[in-house]
């Protein structure tokens, strides 16, 4: 009984242990429920569902580990699907394309970091002005039309490829969520964006860059956001004024269903990914049901809410006990 009871304590003390339970539950409960869901081609496109979410949340799980918030991100998937789609149609190489995108990710981020460092604003202030010029920005250089024609076998090889019976846009993803990890879990970077989280101060006193660490952060953020827009408008073959759409918000909900806690100080890279596919797997699994649309944002809410609560449940009783 005692080994039976430290077993349950462990698994308590593990991160986003709610989610994990609360995706088993899902999966099934739609196993049962729809005859189709465990069919490889589903589950492919489950997964490939989550995609975009996935790579903003890993970006927006760096910058909420640090105490701020970036809701310029879906803005910035949506300018950056943008210029790729303006300059290979203008006759641009794609690959110059691809490049110039990615830095451009990344001096969004740059600027975004630069107002919270230099000018002292807000994380919220801060980028919900840069989210509503890039926004601007897209609907007055497409004036609301999309922009078609991105049938390149080059550019459409990320959003449409595949090597094996692997989706690109999934290994692109995985490369991601290593790359994630790896600066998040075993580099100063990653330990010092959890300290300035944690308490900023104290972290300045020991010597942190903290303001270098913020920029890297946001600068980390905008390339990981120009990727998900590559791969957007790859799939779609077009450039839509409307793309990247809330994406802070379905970033922002994989991330903290996930564990990462919005105060900062701690985060969840893994639980950020199962987070995100658990989101693509409640909508697919509806879609499924012939659930009508319009329910799908609420019982994703609703499956946000337990996640957390159970999640934090868990961290109590591990606490006290």
């Amino acid at each position: 009984m005692q080994s039976e009871n430290k077993v349950l304590k462990r698994i308590a003390t593990i991160d986003g242990i709610g989610i994990i339970f609360v995706y088993l539950a899902v999966f099934i409960s739609l196993s049962i429920a729809c005859p189709n869901f465990l069919k490889f081609s589903n589950i492919m496109v489950g997964i490939r569902q989550a995609v975009y979410t996935a790579i903003v949340g890993f970006a927006m799980t760096f910058v909420i580990s640090l105490g701020g918030i970036d809701l310029s991100v879906g803005s910035t998937v949506g300018v950056s699907g943008m210029v790729l789609a303006a300059m290979i149609l203008g006759g641009q190489n794609i690959y110059l394309a691809i490049l110039v995108v990615l830095l451009l990710g990344a001096l969004i981020g740059l600027v975004n970091g630069i107002l919270v460092t230099k000018l002292g604003m807000a994380y919220f202030i801060a980028t919900l002005g840069t989210m509503s010029i890039l926004r601007g920005m897209i609907y007055v250089y497409t004036e609301g039309i999309p922009l078609y024609g991105l049938k390149y076998p080059e550019i459409q090889f990320f959003g449409q490829g595949y090597l094996g019976p692997v989706p690109v846009p999934i290994i692109i993803t995985l490369v991601l969520l290593a790359i994630s990890c790896y600066l998040f879990y075993k580099t100063r970077f990653g330990r010092y964006t959890v300290s300035i989280g944690s308490n900023e101060d104290a972290a300045r006193l020991v010597g942190i860059h903290v303001d270098k660490i913020k920029i890297l952060v946001f600068v980390l953020s905008g390339v990981f956001c120009a990727v998900a827009g590559i791969i957007l408008a790859s799939r779609s073959e077009a450039a839509v004024p409307t793309a990247g759409n809330a994406y802070e918000m379905d970033a922002i909900a994989a991330t903290v269903i996930g564990g990462t806690s919005m105060s900062g100080g701690k985060g969840n890279m893994f639980g950020t990914a199962l987070g995100a596919i658990l989101m693509a797997t409640i909508k697919n699994g509806l879609s499924l049901l012939n659930v009508n649309t319009f329910w799908h944002q609420v019982v994703i809410g609703l499956f946000i809410l337990f996640a957390v609560a159970l999640d934090g449940f868990a961290t109590k009783r591990a606490e006290k006990e």
